[in-house]
């Protein structure tokens, strides 16, 4: 939220936070919620027309000092005060209006409003004056110590003090000093207690509202990240699913076409048809997963998820494809756990789907698993295209540079076991070899009985 707007809904946020019981009895209640719904038009008029109040705090405070100005006689707090001759009337406003016109900046410039106000106070006692008007200098107090500077309410208090007190017990000579003192020290404490009741309100509000913007904040984030973890999760497995299925199903056209091709069968061309048909789905499919794929493994299982038992029909169905693929095993690997079995799958998965697009068909894989000493390694190998066979046109080459989301699929399941992955093209003769050795200690396998089996 912008400054400016929060600036503007500052009067009405409130009503946004999670009412509690009491607000709500408070303004259920009849006496109550009428003052409270006052306040709240009093606090919106303020801040579309702050001049306003200041306005009526200055006509309120010099219509209080009226009776001094109109009487001949000057009085004090509680008794006659002795004056230094008679003062006219002219020099009485003159200080009056020194005291009532700085309330004009009363809550623009509240330290210096206050100490114009002390200071003309201080000369006026000096004088033996005491008017009304005087209460400028609490009405100061209170709003210095709403929206002032704390450290110079300190020393605003401790000039409070002082000026009273040697006004009344030497400035001026009144008939009860001590009843005097004892009410204006009162009053002055009674305006900072306010002020400073309403400031800690204020604060309070304030840091309720900053807290339901913060969790506001927070549960838009939580959403997000759970959309994107979805998203990711989605994605990786029509990758690994979908897009192998398209791959096996591409190349039985492929192979079929090839046949129906070299029989004279009118097929072919409907074959061949299919076979692109699937090439473009399968591009199409990439840029779709391009969009939802975020850089995130946190995945939720919702359902069975494939294991090592899971590869012979793996493989039966890349075998149907044409691709003629030799399958060994070494090792306890039904001691593997759930999530280790899942990653054996697909990085087996996947490396075959790369050699039926890649080398096509026509090429011979193999793919061995060993789990040995608390390490497992899958290692699928391919002999590539054979001489004479057609090459096919795909997306991305197939170099280790520029890897496709097969790849790093494959590197980030590794990491997930502190494995490493080496895949490129093999040393010796055409081909391509994946080679991803897992840091995975072993689980003793358990009986029916729940009890470990020697």
């Amino acid at each position: 939220m912008s400054p400016q707007r929060a600036a503007a809904a500052a009067p009405t946020a409130r009503r946004t936070l999670p009412p509690s019981s009491g607000l709500d009895d408070a303004w259920a209640h009849p006496l109550l919620g009428r003052l409270l719904r006052g306040q709240s038009r009093h606090r919106e008029l303020d801040v579309r027309h702050p001049w306003l109040l200041d306005t009526a705090v200055v006509l309120v405070v010099g219509l209080v000092s009226l009776p001094d100005l109109l009487s001949p006689g000057s009085n004090g707090p509680f008794g006659e005060a002795s004056s230094h001759g008679h003062l006219p009337t002219a020099v009485l406003c003159l200080f009056a209006t020194a005291l009532i016109v700085p309330l004009w900046w009363r809550r623009r410039a509240p330290a210096v409003a206050f100490f114009v106000i002390m200071l003309v106070s201080m000369v006026q006692w000096s004088l033996g004056v005491w008017q009304q008007a005087g209460i400028s200098a609490l009405v100061t107090l209170y709003t210095l110590a709403v929206c002032g500077s704390l450290r110079v309410l300190g020393w605003a208090v401790a000039l409070t003090f002082v000026s009273l007190t040697s006004a009344v017990c030497f400035l001026t000579q009144i008939e009860r000093p001590l009843l005097g003192l004892f009410f204006l020290l009162g009053t002055a404490t009674a305006a900072v207690a306010v002020g400073l009741t309403l400031r800690i309100r204020r604060m309070y509000l304030a840091a309720l509202e900053d807290r339901a913007a913060r969790l506001e904040i927070e549960r838009d984030q939580r959403v997000q990240l759970t959309a994107a973890a979805e998203r990711a999760r989605v994605a990786r497995e029509m990758h690994d699913i979908v897009g192998h299925n398209l791959s096996v199903m591409v190349s039985v056209a492929d192979g079929a076409a090839v046949l129906a091709a070299n029989r004279g069968e009118q097929s072919a061309e409907a074959l061949r048809i299919l076979g692109d048909t699937g090439r473009q789905a399968m591009g199409e499919l990439r840029r779709v997963l391009g969009v939802l794929r975020q850089e995130q493994e946190h995945e939720r299982l919702l359902g069975p998820q494939p294991g090592i038992h899971d590869l012979d029909p793996l493989l039966t169905r890349v075998r149907a494809a044409g691709l003629r693929v030799t399958y060994r095993t070494e090792g306890a690997l039904d001691s593997l756990g759930s999530g280790v079995q899942l990653t054996v799958y697909r990085i087996v998965q996947e490396a075959l789907t790369n050699t039926l697009k890649h080398a096509g068909p026509a090429s011979t894989a193999e793919v061995a698993v060993a789990a040995a000493a608390g390490r497992l390694r899958i290692r699928v190998t391919d002999t590539g295209a054979p001489p004479g066979f057609p090459a096919r046109e795909e997306p991305g080459p197939r170099t280790g540079v520029d890897p496709g989301h097969g790849l790093v699929g494959i590197r980030q399941r590794a990491a997930m076991y502190g494995g490493d992955v080496a895949a490129g093209p093999l040393d010796a003769g055409p081909g391509w070899i994946v080679d991803v050795v897992l840091d995975v200690p072993s689980t003793p396998a358990l009986s029916a009985s729940g009890e470990q089996l020697p």
